[in-house]
């Protein structure tokens, strides 16, 4: 049989084995290393990751790997609750020594954090851990094959409340803007936004 024949058959078996495993991973459960199948230990890693807030892992390289002058770069993919998955991008490390961290903020709507480990060693060569897959980290809400879940997932989808400004405070902070804002309309030094609508003999301001 033709070489090209027997790589090309090969290539393909490769990647249908490595779908296989993609789609045999559980909704909702990580995907994480098995310490003794790797050169690197996990010290911190944020589970699960939640819309708009930062995302984190920091991993150890071992020892061997280290005095090996073995190095390391960590790539990311993160895919959406419509199905569809960013393009893999490589991130800047924060390297201390044996440490490496990074940190990412996921985009609303997310269903998981990939992330993948790729070992260069001192002569070029180098291994992707793990190999033609990624770890994953489900968000708060995830949504597949039908069924949303996480912690933050309701019967109907995601609870997308926003509670970081309340109305309250955001009444305050837009009328503290207004106010300032109004202060380049003045009328012999005195604001726009304070004269008194003739009727109710409210401000501008008190009217908005």
């Amino acid at each position: 049989m033709d070489k090209r024949i027997v790589i090309a058959l090969l290539i393909s078996l490769f990647f249908a084995l490595t779908n296989v495993s993609a789609g045999n991973a559980t909704a909702g459960e990580d995907v994480n290393p098995n310490d003794d199948e790797v050169p690197f230990t996990i010290l911190s890693r944020d589970s699960p990751s939640v819309d708009s807030q930062s995302w984190s892992l920091k991993i150890r390289m071992n020892d061997d790997a280290y005095q090996n002058n073995t190095t390391f770069e960590i790539t990311t993919q993160i895919c959406l609750n419509d199905g569809v998955c960013d393009p893999p991008v490589q991130m800047d490390a924060n390297v201390d020594g044996q440490d490496h961290g990074i940190s990412l903020t996921p985009p609303s709507d997310h269903t998981y954090v990939n992330w993948r480990v790729k070992a260069i060693y001192e002569d070029g060569n180098y291994t992707n851990y793990p190999l033609g897959d990624w770890y994953k980290t489900w968000s708060s809400c995830w949504y597949q094959d039908g069924v949303f879940g996480g912690s933050d997932s309701t019967d109907d989808g995601c609870s997308t409340e926003d509670e970081s400004m309340p109305g309250f405070e955001m009444f305050l902070a837009t009328s503290a803007i207004i106010s300032a804002a109004g202060d380049s309309f003045a009328i012999d030094g005195f604001n726009k936004l304070m004269i008194r609508e003739p009727k109710s003999r409210k401000t501008i301001l008190e009217l908005y």
